[in-house]
C-alpha cells in the first residue's frame, strides 16, 4: 500500500507542536487502536488518520491559553475545528474529505454522539486510551501540568471516574472486547494504590 505524503506531513506537524513532548505518543497509539477496532469494517481510513493526528492540537502548550482561568473554559475542539482545514490543505490532504475529518474531531469525546463510522471508530479508540495502563500513565503524567490534577488524590478520583463511566460508552463490540483487559488492569492498580497508601495518598 502506498503511504500518502500528507500522512507524513501531518505526523511531522504534530511532532513539531506536541508540548509537552509526552503528548506526542497519544496520536500514533490512537491510530493503531483505530486499526484494531476497524478491522473488517468499511470506512475511510484517511479521514480517521487525519482526525486522530489532529484532534488534540488545542491541548498542546503554545496552542492553549497560558492563563489558568482562561484554560478552565478552553474548548480545544473548537480550536482545532477552526485550524484543521488550513493544516490539512497545507499537508496536501484531499479537500473533499476535510468536512468528514471535522465531523470526527467534533464528536471524539465520550460525551459526544458520533454520526459516522469513522467518528465511532475514533471515539472508541480515544476512550480506550483513557483506560488500562496507558490511561493510568496519561493521567499521572498530567500531575503538575494540568490544573485539574495537583495531587495524587485528584488523579485517583479521575481514574475512578474513568473506570466507572467510560467502558459503557464504547459503541463497537471490538472496542468492548479490547476494553476488558484494560478494565482489569486499571481496577487492580486502583485497589493496590488505595491499599498501599491508605489515608495518606495526598
Amino acid at each position: 500500500m502506498t503511504i500518502q505524503p500528507y500522512r507524513a506531513a501531518l505526523e511531522t506537524y504534530i511532532a513539531a507542536h506536541a508540548n509537552p513532548t509526552h503528548k506526542f505518543g497519544h496520536q500514533p497509539r490512537l491510530y493503531a487502536l483505530t486499526q484494531q477496532i476497524g478491522q473488517g469494517l468499511t470506512y475511510d481510513d484517511d479521514v480517521v488518520f487525519a482526525a486522530v493526528w489532529l484532534h488534540d492540537l488545542g491541548v498542546f502548550i503554545g496552542h492553549r491559553p497560558e492563563d489558568p482561568e482562561a484554560l478552565k473554559t478552553w474548548n480545544h475542539v473548537t480550536y482545532i475545528i477552526e485550524k484543521a482545514p488550513a493544516i490539512l490543505t497545507e499537508a496536501g490532504f484531499p479537500s473533499e474529505k476535510i468536512p468528514a475529518v471535522l465531523d470526527v474531531i467534533r464528536t471524539h469525546q465520550p460525551q459526544d454522539t458520533p454520526l459516522t463510522l469513522e467518528a465511532t471508530v475514533a471515539r472508541d479508540a480515544d476512550i480506550l486510551e483513557q483506560l488500562g495502563a496507558i490511561g493510568i500513565t496519561r493521567t499521572l503524567a498530567k500531575l503538575g501540568s494540568d490544573t485539574r490534577f495537583c495531587t495524587f488524590t485528584e488523579a485517583l478520583h479521575a481514574l475512578k471516574k474513568q473506570l466507572a463511566t467510560l467502558p459503557d460508552q464504547l459503541k463497537l463490540d471490538t472496542s468492548r472486547a479490547l476494553a476488558i483487559p484494560r478494565f482489569h488492569i486499571m481496577q487492580s492498580f486502583l485497589d493496590a494504590l488505595e491499599s498501599e497508601a491508605g489515608p495518606n495518598l495526598y
